[in-house]
Parts: C-alpha cells; sequence; structure tokens
C-alpha cells in the first residue's frame, strides 16, 4: 500500500485534477435528474411550455457539459495511469542494474519479465480509485443530499442500503484476494518455466528431454487454469453481487417512492427524480467494485514489486560507500580458497573437474561473490567497484546479446571511447572492430550477413548459429580491452579448426596483459602460457600443457575429447598418449 501511496504521490496535482473532475462529472450524472423533475413539476404539469423550454435548455447545456468533462476526466486519468507506468518501469529498470548478476541467482527470466509487465499494469489502474473512486464517493453524498430534501426517509434507505451491500460483498472481495493471490504466483512461476524451455529447448531436442519438460509444463498449466478458474468463479459470483444487489435496492426504493408519490407525500417530478437519483448511482456504484478488484489485483502485483525492491546485491565489499583504489597499475590476482595466482601479463588456463566450481572462481576473481581474492595484495572486496568493473571482465560464453546493427553490438564496449562526431576517432573504432572480430575468427560471420556490420540483428542473435553468436562475444569482449579478461569456455560451440585459430590469434592479440581461460578444450589450454589444474576446487597442478600431460593422468583424462582420444595438435611430442578405446 506504501507503494501504491507512492505512485500517488508521485503526481499530486494531476491526480487531483483527476479527482476533481471525476467529482463533476459524477455529481452531474446524479443531478440531473434534478432538472428533470423541475421540467415536469415547474412546466410540464402545470402547462407552461416557456418554462418548460428553458429547463429542457438546461438539460442539454447540463449534458453537453458532462460529456466534455467526462472527456477531459478520461484524458487526465490516462495520463496518470501511464505516468504511474512509466515510474515503475524506471524504478524496476534502477533496481535491476543495482543488482545486476545477482539478480539470475535470486529471480527466474520468466518472473522478472512477468513482474515488469503485468504487475506495472496492474498496479497503475489501481490509481482509477484517486479520480472517479473519489467522485464515486462525492457523488453518492450528493444523492443523499438531494434525495433528503425530496424525503428523509427516502435519503436514509440510500445511507443505509448502499454501506449494507458493501458489508455483503467484503467477504467475496476477501476469497478473491487470496484467490488473485495463489493465481499471480502460480502464473510467475509457469512464465519462467516456458522460458527456461525455450531457451533450452534446442539442448532438450539433443538430449531427448523435450517429452519430459513437456509434461511439466502441461501439469503446471493445467494447475493454473484450476486456479484461474477458481478467481473466475469468485469474480463472476463478485459480480453477480454487484448487479443484482443494487437493482434489488433501484427496485425497492423506487417502489417506496411510488406509494409515497400515490399517496401524495411527494410529486409526480420527485418521484422520477428519485428514480434518476438511485439509478444514477448505479455509475459509482460500478465503478467502487471495478475499484475494489483493481486494488485487489494491484496490491498482489504492488507486493511483488515491492519483493523485486527489496533484493540486495550479495556483500562483495566490507565498504559499498567508501571503496579504495585498486593497484596503480597491472598486478597478479591470488585466489586462496583455490589456490590460484594469476602472473600479470600472462595467459592462464583453468581446466576444472567440475563446471561449478570453474564458475565460482571466475565469480571470485570478478567480484561478482564476496572472497578473500587479492589484487596485488589489496583485498579485492575494498576496491571500488566501478574500478574493478573497468579493469576485470568476466565474459561468459552465453552472454546476453542486445538487439541492433552487428556493428552496435561489437562497438558498445567502446562506443565511450570514440564519439561518432570525430571521423578519426570513429575510423579507429571501425579498425579495432574489424580486427576484434579477426581475433575471434568472426570474419565469415560478417560476410555471410547481407549488410556485413551494418544488418540488423535481433535480441540473443537467434538468427546466427550458436558459434556464431559465441564468436561475437568473444569480439566484443576483447573490444573492452581490459586490464583482466576472464574467458569461460569462449569456444564451446566451434569446430577444432577454428579454435585452434582463436587460440592463436587471442594469444597473440592479449600479449602482456592478463587472461584467463576457463576451459577443459586442449586447443585453447595448448596456447595458455601456464595451465593451472582444479580438482575439487582446489589447485592441484600447475604448468604448460605439455607437462600436464605428461605428469598429471588426471588432467590427461580431464582434457581428452568425448572419445577418450586428444587432438594431435594438443599432444607434445614426447607426452604419452592414450590407448584408443
Amino acid at each position: 500500500m506504501r507503494y501504491l501511496w507512492w505512485l500517488v504521490r508521485s503526481q499530486p496535482w494531476r491526480v487531483l485534477r483527476g479527482s476533481l473532475l471525476s467529482t463533476l462529472w459524477m455529481t452531474g450524472l446524479a443531478g440531473r435528474p434534478y432538472l428533470v423533475a423541475r421540467a415536469i413539476d415547474d412546466g410540464l404539469r402545470p402547462g407552461r411550455w416557456d418554462v418548460l423550454l428553458w429547463w429542457v435548455a438546461a438539460i442539454v447545456v447540463a449534458g453537453v457539459a458532462i460529456s466534455v468533462v467526462g472527456v477531459l476526466r478520461h484524458r487526465t486519468m490516462t495520463f496518470v495511469r501511464e505516468d504511474a507506468v512509466a515510474r515503475s518501469a524506471a524504478v524496476l529498470l534502477s533496481q535491476l542494474a543495482r543488482i545486476g548478476a545477482v539478480l539470475p541467482r535470486r529471480l527466474a527470466a520468466g518472473e522478472v519479465a512477468t513482474v515488469g509487465g503485468t504487475d506495472i499494469s496492474h498496479t497503475s489502474h489501481v490509481l482509477t480509485l484517486t479520480g472517479p473512486g473519489v467522485g464515486a464517493i462525492i457523488a453518492y453524498g450528493v444523492v443523499a443530499v438531494l434525495l433528503w430534501t425530496v424525503s428523509p426517509a427516502l435519503a436514509a434507505c440510500i445511507l443505509i442500503g448502499v454501506p449494507v451491500i458493501a458489508l455483503l460483498l467484503g467477504p467475496m472481495v476477501r476469497r478473491l484476494d487470496r484467490a488473485e493471490q495463489t493465481y499471480r504466483r502460480e502464473q510467475g512461476q509457469l512464465t519462467a518455466r516456458a522460458g527456461d524451455i525455450v531457451a533450452g529447448l534446442r539442448v532438450l531436442a539433443g538430449v531427448g528431454g523435450r517429452a519430459l519438460f513437456s509434461r511439466r509444463y502441461v501439469d503446471h498449466s493445467q494447475r493454473l487454469r484450476t486456479h484461474g478458474y477458481r478467481v473466475a468463479a469468485v469474480n463472476s459470483w463478485l459480480e453477480a453481487l454487484t448487479v443484482t444487489a443494487p437493482g434489488l435496492f433501484l427496485a425497492a426504493v423506487v417502489w417506496l417512492s411510488a406509494r409515497m408519490a400515490v399517496g401524495g407525500e411527494i410529486s409526480i417530478g420527485e418521484l422520477v427524480a428519485v428514480y434518476g437519483y438511485v439509478a444514477a448511482l448505479t455509475v459509482p456504484v460500478s465503478f467502487l467494485q471495478e475499484g475494489s478488484y483493481q486494488l485487489i489485483r494491484g496490491r498482489v502485483a504492488a507486493r511483488r514489486i515491492v519483493e523485486l525492491l527489496r533484493l540486495t546485491p550479495d556483500p562483495v565489499t566490507d565498504d559499498p560507500a567508501e571503496g579504495r583504489a585498486g593497484p596503480p597499475g597491472p598486478a597478479d590476482l591470488s585466489d586462496p580458497d583455490s589456490g590460484l595466482t594469476v602472473p600479470v601479463g600472462r595467459m592462464v588456463g583453468v581446466a576444472a573437474d567440475d563446471p561449478t566450481t570453474a564458475v565460482a572462481l571466475a565469480d571470485r576473481l570478478g567480484r561478482y561473490r564476496r572472497s578473500e581474492v587479492t589484487w596485488g595484495g589489496v583485498p579485492l572486496r575494498t576496491v571500488r567497484l566501478d574500478e574493478v568493473r573497468a579493469r576485470i571482465l568476466v565474459a561468459d560464453h552465453d552472454a546476453y546479446l542486445f538487439a541492433g546493427t552487428l556493428r552496435e553490438i561489437l562497438q558498445a564496449p567502446v562506443s565511450g571511447q570514440a564519439p561518432a562526431s570525430s571521423v578519426a576517432l570513429a575510423a579507429a573504432v571501425e579498425r579495432r572492430i574489424r580486427a576484434a572480430v579477426g581475433v575471434a575468427s568472426a570474419d565469415d560471420v560478417v560476410t555471410a550477413l547481407p549488410d556485413g556490420l551494418a544488418t540488423p540483428i535481433g535480441s540473443r542473435a537467434r538468427t546466427l548459429s550458436g558459434g556464431q553468436r559465441q564468436r561475437v562475444r568473444l569480439a566484443r569482449a576483447l573490444l573492452a580491452e581490459p586490464e583482466v579478461l576472464i574467458l569461460i569456455d569462449p569456444t564451446s560451440a566451434v569446430d577444432a579448426h577454428t579454435e585452434a585459430r582463436i587460440a592463436a590469434r587471442v594469444h597473440a592479440a592479449r600479449a602482456g596483459r592478463t587472461t584467463v581461460l576457463i576451459s577443459t578444450s586442449p586447443l585453447l589450454l595448448a596456447a595458455a602460457d601456464t595451465v593451472a589444474h582444479l580438482r575439487g576446487g582446489q589447485v592441484v597442478g600447475v604448468g604448460t600443457h605439455a607437462a600436464l600431460l605428461a605428469d598429471d593422468p588426471g588432467y590427461r583424462a580431464l582434457v581428452a575429447r568425448g572419445d577418450g582420444e586428444l587432438a594431435d595438435d594438443a599432444i607434445p611430442s614426447g607426452a604419452p598418449s592414450r590407448a584408443p578405446r
């Protein structure tokens, strides 16, 4: 509720204008029966046609004014809702940027998409209560006053009857709240599952898991449908009562007023006015009913938004506000947890028996999780985060590729270094892009596209093959030219010949700068200056690729090909080769 109130307070004058216009519109609807009553009693019944024409003119003018105010009300409330959507989107985007790499470990991508789409929309519709909701309450009071001028008994019926109807609907509203919460939770989980299946569809097809995940998705969707039926059932009863109860109430009031008209207690015009007043109440009552449902959905949605906003990054620093400067120049990285030391200016290969320990090592070296890693003797967790991100880059093999032309995708790391207005600098950036593409052996990717680097690429670059996407990611990482580059399986989706070219070119391009290759590919490891063998997350051997092949049977088994043999160009002369199985 505090979040919803914040959305209201963020645009006070617009909300106030919407409340004022809604009040004028609804009170105008409720006040028009008064003009009809006067036209009947003062003009029609006495036969005073000149007076009748004046009252008819007043009814027409009132109708036009109500229409204009209604248009302005609708426009204003649309602005209010769209402003709320924009503010929620901005807050969520800022939070996602602040959380960064921690988010995928805390919340599924499908859940984030649901919050950023459906939940934001539901919270914005709650603000309807600030306009028509306020106007409905005031119109209710105006109708009660007008009825009091006709008959205090009829006014008492209105003042007592409408709250009684609201009390009758209360339990149904609470049931709808509980059902809506369960439905939204299941919907978010199903969306996340669908996203995971789509992202891994190719892998599932390769391992024969499509049928299994399809059954799980079907089962989950059936549960969601059951919860949806419960929401619909409660909502249908609520809507039925919302229509039936006021209808019965209207019939009772009209019957009572007709009896009073027969008895001479009220005039025929006042009888018509009473019917008009009570009929006009159906508009504010319907708005209040819709607003109550929107409030239920909005509270559920706002709760999910707040849960996302409450996520905090992992405590990877001792003092997030006051970080210290890192080493003045290139320095060694040391990880006490694994015993790995990355010498400055060297290309170090890391072969781990468990991929999860390798990724954990990369997270520690890149400060994506709290650790005791030191950088030139300085605890990495105490260094300013912006400096760490600028100097140390962890490049995943499946890092996200945003939509844009291929040039824009590759140019992102250097866009701030070369203003587009400078022709010379732009040409330099173009040369750097071409060079990085060559190092990543992605020349064929560029030439295969119809417009080369100017070819538009969709999000995640789904139009490219897995190997092409991987080489584009590698080129983008090389273009950033970080002081320390940590590559996680950068060539797992390319063929052996391309992998050999990439290994040699990356070694040459990164000469003199620190590079960590996390992989079990013998072609990549053979290009490294030194290789560390990790078993159980601990370094159990360090040396060149050739030396580890000769002296470490565990390493030799780890880097073997899928058929149990090493590639010929990865086995140094004199090293024992494995017999074929």
